[in-house]
């Protein structure tokens, strides 16, 4: 078992993942937590996190014989310094500004799969999984000791921070399971303090309906109106909680080399590094389905990230985005209508204080 399993971190390694480690395929205290999480309504729409509740307690439900979890992760690249635009624009998670993550990582995990099985000399029972099926990736990342679930819930990596895409490999193997990392958030508040919704119920606690990536992509209907504003410029996701983190600093971090280029496969795209709000109001649904082609962005649909791009549109206080919005303003969906609407009274709002300062010889930036 001793040699198999390190063949088979080894083999991790050399297929171009970044961290590679082992976990019982059991139950663990932070799996359970997850039936208290949705009990307390802390999912909000995720219903399909409620369906195969009991399966993503216990992964012995989704593959049978499981023994062994491999958890991988693999970093996003450094940031490219931006040269700031001349309009307003609109953020996006960085983890969606690239190529879609299920896919690049997906089809590395299937190969490995292959290989786990040339690797065991025999028939084995094997799974892989990238954020789409009823397995916590995270919570056996953890224990599988790549990482620590950090007080913003995501898992950090000392050397990487926690930009990190995550994946799981089941399989029947009985490999040795690594040892967990000891938490070394300490005292820090950072991220629990720099939340402009107040998501975080508790430390190591996210009550998603209150979460700005959660209103952004998940929700479906209305963003409700007293998360508007906090919401800012952001039209896909919110990296607050990640940047403020100290494990994130430019200077304590450091990214692998990427032999196999699956790093580059989930570079920024350009147009999606800081996307005009205009632009961004402007794509019909075919225009949307070519900018987000084969792109974890298209998760909240047309629809959703124009709503977003609306809000957006509304806190960024360019008048010259009001014809823009009026369009939607006029339009037959009453969602788009409402978020539309909320954005030209902000908008118009903002332009006549800035037109009283002028006539009144006060200066406004």
């Amino acid at each position: 078992m001793e040699d198999l399993t390190s063949r088979a971190l080894a083999l991790g390694l050399a297929m171009g993942f970044d961290r590679v480690g082992v976990a019982p395929a059991l139950p663990n205290p932070q799996t359970e937590f997850l039936r208290q999480w949705v009990e307390r309504g802390f999912a909000g729409e995720m219903q399909y996190l409620v369906r195969r509740l009991e399966e993503r307690v216990d992964p012995r439900l989704v593959l049978e014989g499981a023994r062994s979890i491999i958890a991988v992760s693999l970093a996003l690249g450094p940031e490219a310094e931006q040269t700031p635009p001349g309009h307003a624009v609109g953020s996006v998670a960085r983890y969606a500004r690239g190529d879609d993550y299920h896919r690049v990582l997906g089809e590395r995990l299937r190969a490995y799969e292959n290989e786990l099985v040339a690797l065991a000399g025999r028939p084995i029972r094997v799974r892989s999984y990238v954020d789409t099926g009823p397995v916590q990736e995270r919570a056996y990342s953890a224990q599988a000791g790549i990482g620590w679930i950090g007080k913003n819930t995501c898992l950090i990596d000392p050397e990487l921070g926690s930009h990190l895409f995550l994946g799981v490999v089941l399989t029947d193997l009985p490999l040795r399971v690594n040892a967990p990392m000891a938490d070394r958030c300490g005292t820090c508040r950072a991220c629990l303090d720099a939340c402009p919704t107040r998501a975080f119920d508790a430390p190591y606690v996210l009550d998603a309906t209150r979460c700005l990536s959660y209103a952004t992509i998940e929700q479906r209907g209305a963003i409700p109106e007293s998360m508007r504003e906090p919401l800012g410029d952001r039209a896909f996701g919110c990296d607050l909680c990640q940047e403020v983190c100290p494990w994130n600093s430019r200077s304590g971090r450091r990214t692998p080399p990427d032999p196999l280029g699956l790093r580059a496969r989930l570079a920024p795209r350009t147009e999606w590094r800081a996307p005009g709000l205009e632009w961004l109001l402007g794509l019909d649904e075919d225009s949307w389905r070519s900018a987000t082609r084969r792109m974890a962005l298209r998760r909240p649909g047309h629809r959703g990230l124009i709503r977003n791009a609306l809000v957006a549109a509304g806190n960024s206080g360019d008048s010259a985005l009001i014809p823009a919005v009026q369009r939607h303003a006029a339009s037959e969906d009453p969602l788009l209508v409402d978020h539309a609407v909320w954005a030209l009274a902000r908008l118009r709002a903002t332009s006549r204080a800035r037109a009283a300062g002028r006539g009144s010889g006060v200066t406004t930036s």
